[in-house]
């Protein structure tokens, strides 16, 4: 596993990863590469969303592989220092609605801001950025928990974007929406990946189709179409 985190931002060597009993990933071996003209989207689909959310957090950093060899950015996940780097040029967008009632669509990424570590100046400038580029702005003051299910997506979208990771990560974000909805949200993904790579995760493969360059299977723990 010799190519760089940008031509190959994913490299795994047998992996295995286990999730509520049962492996997700068993002695998996997979690139999820990148052009060099810029970022692709790979989707993962999945009959279970348990097992997409498990390979998310496995991308992000924030689960350990059980065995095998994986590398994300450059970085070894293996090891604690290596997840823990990978974490900040990471950005995830899980599918959950659920809000705190005061919580608006301009407060929820500006707090993923914070939390990336940005300065305020550049908070302020890349929380407007990445509203005006999803069509946010006129949403910005609307409390998340009462706006519509695709605006709820685009909101959670530009929280994972707002500091511009270097890989993407959706959990069963295009799942779940009408056809018109999905297709302007897969819109959003493609345009997001011109400046990142990215890996969707879900169970509908339409969706997928329409937002991703590749789309993969996840069946009993190995990824099929690789």
């Amino acid at each position: 596993m010799h190519e760089t985190a940008v031509g190959c931002p994913v490299l795994a060597a047998g992996v295995g990863v286990r999730h509520g009993g049962s492996w997700v990933l068993r002695a998996a071996s997979f690139r999820l590469a990148v052009p060099a003209a810029g970022g692709a989207a790979v989707g993962i689909l999945t009959t279970r969303q348990a097992a997409g959310s498990a390979v998310v957090s496995l991308l992000a950093g924030h689960a350990k592989p059980a065995y095998g060899e994986l590398r994300v950015l450059g970085r070894d996940l293996t090891t604690p220092v290596g997840r823990a780097a990978v974490r900040h040029r990471v950005g995830v967008a899980r599918r959950a609605r659920w809000a705190h009632p005061g919580l608006r669509v301009r407060g929820l990424v500006e707090h993923a801001a914070r939390l990336a570590g940005l300065r305020a100046a550049n908070r302020e400038l890349l929380t407007a950025a990445i509203l005006d580029r999803l069509g946010l702005t006129a949403w910005a003051e609307v409390p998340l928990w009462s706006a519509p299910a695709v605006v709820s997506r685009r909101a959670r979208l530009a929280a994972a974007a707002v500091h511009e990771p270097d890989l993407l990560l959706l959990d069963g974000l295009l799942d779940g929406l009408g056809p018109g909805e999905t297709t302007a949200l897969a819109g959003h993904v493609r345009d997001l990946a011109r400046d990142a790579a990215v890996v969707a995760t879900g169970r509908d493969s339409a969706a997928l189709g329409l937002a991703c360059d590749q789309v993969l299977t996840l069946a009993d723990g190995v990824l099929v179409g690789v």
